[in-house]
């Protein structure tokens, strides 16, 4: 960015002042008023500013940039009205070219003729001086507030306007001047306010210049989000640190999800944050871990506290918006509210665990998974026998994987699910290993439901792969089965995220799968269920097109992509390993030729009676040399390359064929493919179908750009 003249820019500061504003909305209406104002602040000339800078608390919305004192100049070039109506018989401008004038702040005697195209028409050109920047802001401040996205606009009191929260002072600020503009019928002025409890006074400010560093001071308020953040960080890992603890942050959750949402929303809450070390009965670590860090994090925003194993500490850090003389007092009244949902969990808890895992198995059949699907206790039936198969073919216990799939759901219907629905297969795990289950089956009911999301960690155990796998290919046949496939943004069965998942399972683990088998498996458990004759090849289709845009952002071309996909893989591992294979392919100097040739010979076959396979090729009607060689080139590659193929060693395999270039640009050159011969022709045909299938073993390299 150019470097503004210091002599001719001077700092811009707006803060718009209002009632508490939710967490959630915050850091996205300050976007919308950044970016809305530095648009139109361009409109000036050369603006500076940081864009990381967002200076936003929940009462307070600001921004800052470094903006022109005077509109740069600039040249308008307008066409108006044309000839017969800018202009009289005299030629001289017509009402009509004066209000146009007018309404561009230009006058009609600035009018000429010029041709727009075939048509004469009044046009102007002229240099319009730069206004000063503080006539200009009024305007540019209300259009741009004007722009930010209100999730729940509200009015207050007798007024009309409408916002998220009602306004209470507004400061514009140029320099030292102010500028004047009205909003929510508040007047701008120079005056803010800081702290809700530290600091009552109002707080004058001389120069925008001045503005962090007066609330900083004076205010007691930090209002950047960032430098909240960076302070609850350390506070928080200060605390920890001191109880035997470590750090939470960087780490994910139970559940997979990031400690930055807690520490954004936390940050949203308070103006001046303080940390505060609380601390609950040790009773409460008999309940599972994650339901007490569940409803410290989600109901109390509380950090918790783990020692270096993970195990919970009966402590937690809860950040107050307040410098309290007494934080005793602040630790206690948490530590008050937090007990009666604890006691909750452990009520829930104990509860549960009267009840074996396997016996609640039976209500899962008065809970609908679909309607034309049946129930989830139909659902974990299927899964059940799906995972045995699973395990079969990658061999792994199958009669671990049919148990783990008869349990997955069972912990639906239990009070601590019901109460967390987080926890789903956590749960599970617990209840199983109380019940004296197998340690791997137990683990499994929670690893089932991983992936859950994109970046996600993966099963530990093969059975609990199995059953994750069992899961998601039996909804995506059930519902492809009924013809509900996702439309465009609606996806209520999160098919995609299945798929996506299957596919990571597949490729991450490394799994020798076969989707094909699993899929007919999973039509046959649903029997007359079913009602799509095609239901099959829609999934496989539905999966593997998940890829294309994991391998674009991976920067594998779309034709790589493609070359693959032709070929109808329905063995993910595989698939992969094609793709990594071509994209090698197509970095070599003799893939384009080589994809231009296999083009030629699709196109050639495609109009000929060989192309099915029944001729094969006949060493004695070969004639010409550069067939004979293309023939011998061919039966000595496919030789070399039948163990590289059988061993799925695909990117060695093309390497080889790559060295075919020279015999395969020699018989087109040399040869008259479509010769009047009837058998010379057919022989030929089936020359180049010999060339084709070798190279199809792989990929359809005709789909590569040559």
């Amino acid at each position: 960015m150019q470097t503004p003249d210091s002599s001719k820019h001077q700092d811009f500061l707006f803060e718009l002042g209002l009632e508490e504003l939710p967490a959630r909305f915050q850091q996205e209406m300050w976007q919308d008023l950044h970016t809305a104002l530095k648009a139109r602040l361009a409109e000036l000339g050369t603006v500076e500013c940081d864009d990381s800078l967002q200076l936003v608390t929940p009462r307070r919305l600001a921004v800052k940039f470094k903006i022109p004192v005077t509109q740069q100049d600039r040249t308008v070039s307008l066409f108006g009205p044309p000839k017969a109506v800018a202009f009289d018989a005299d030629g001289k401008p017509t009402k009509a070219l004066e209000g146009f004038a007018k309404k561009n702040g230009l006058d009609a005697s600035d009018f000429v003729l010029k041709a727009d195209g075939n048509v004469d028409k009044a046009f102007c050109e002229k240099v319009v001086k730069g206004r000063p920047a503080i006539e200009l802001l009024p305007e540019m401040i209300s259009s741009a507030v004007s722009k930010i996205t209100l999730a729940k606009p509200m009015r207050w009191g007798a007024e009309k306007h409408l916002f998220i929260r009602p306004v209470h002072w507004l400061v514009a600020l140029f320099g030292h001047e102010v500028v004047d503009v009205e909003l929510f019928g508040v007047k701008s002025g120079r005056v803010t306010y800081g702290h809700r409890f530290h600091a009552l006074e109002a707080i004058e400010i001389e120069s925008a210049n001045h503005y962090e560093i007066l609330l900083r001071e004076r205010g007691k308020v930090m209002p950047s989000i960032a430098e909240r953040q960076r302070a609850i960080v350390e506070q928080v890992n200060t605390l920890t640190s001191a109880n035997g603890g470590v750090s939470v942050f960087g780490k994910p959750t139970f559940d997979g999800e990031s400690w930055d949402r807690l520490l954004d929303e936390v940050a949203g809450l308070v103006e001046w944050p303080v940390a505060v070390l609380g601390e609950f009965e040790s009773r409460f670590l008999a309940v599972p871990q994650e339901c007490l860090i569940s409803t410290m994090r989600d109901n109390q925003r509380y950090f918790h506290i783990v020692d270096g194993n993970g195990k919970l500490q009966n402590k937690f850090i809860v950040i107050a918006n307040i410098e309290s003389k007494r934080p005793a007092s602040i630790a206690e009244g948490n530590a008050k509210v937090i007990r009666p949902r604890f006691s909750d969990a452990e009520f829930f808890f104990n509860q549960d665990k009267k009840t074996r895992l396997c016996d609640r198995r039976a209500g899962l059949a008065n809970v609908v998974f679909q309607k034309e699907l049946g129930t989830v206790a139909n659902k974990a039936q299927r899964v059940a026998e799906l995972a045995a198969s699973v395990a079969n073919l990658l061999g792994a216990d199958g009669v671990k994987a049919m148990r783990a799939g008869e349990l997955c759901k069972a912990d639906l219907l239990t009070a601590m699910v019901g109460e967390f629905p987080e926890l789903q297969g956590i749960m599970g795990e617990y209840y199983a290993k109380h019940d004296g289950e197998d340690a791997e089956v137990a683990q499994a009911i929670r690893e089932h439901y991983l992936p859950r999301f994109s970046g996600d960690a993966l099963p530990q155990t093969l059975t609990g792969v199995c059953v994750a796998i069992a899961d998601r290919v039996d909804t995506l046949v059930g519902i492809f089965g009924i013809g509900q496939a996702p439309t465009g943004a609606k996806d209520p069965f999160a098919l995609r995220r299945a798929a996506i998942g299957l596919l990571r399972l597949c490729t991450e683990k490394n799994l020798q799968l076969d989707l094909a088998p699993v899929i007919s498996k999973a039509k046959a458990l649903l029997g007359n269920r079913v009602s799509n004759a095609k239901v099959e090849d829609e999934v496989l289709d539905f999966i593997f097109n998940r890829l294309r845009a994991d391998y674009t952002e991976q920067g594998v071309a779309v034709e790589i992509f493609n070359a693959v996909m032709e070929l109808k893989i329905s063995h993910p591992l595989d698939f992969d390993q094609r793709v990594r294979a071509v994209k090698h392919f197509s970095t070599l100097p003799e893939a384009a030729a080589l994809a231009a040739a296999n083009k030629r010979v699709r196109n050639i076959l495609a109009k000929s009676d060989v192309a099915s396979g029944d001729l094969m090729v006949e060493e004695g009607a070969l004639i010409e040399p550069a067939e004979i060689d293309l023939h011998r080139a061919i039966v000595a590659a496919k030789k070399e390359a039948a163990p590289l193929i059988l061993a799925g060693d695909y990117t060695n395999t093309l390497v080889r064929l790559a060295a075919l270039r020279t015999a395969v640009d020699g018989f087109f050159d040399d040869v008259m493919v479509n010769s009047p011969h009837e058998q010379i022709r057919r022989n030929r045909h089936a020359l180049l179908r010999e060339l084709q299938k070798l190279f199809g073993a792989v990929a359809d390299i005709s789909q590569l750009p040559g």
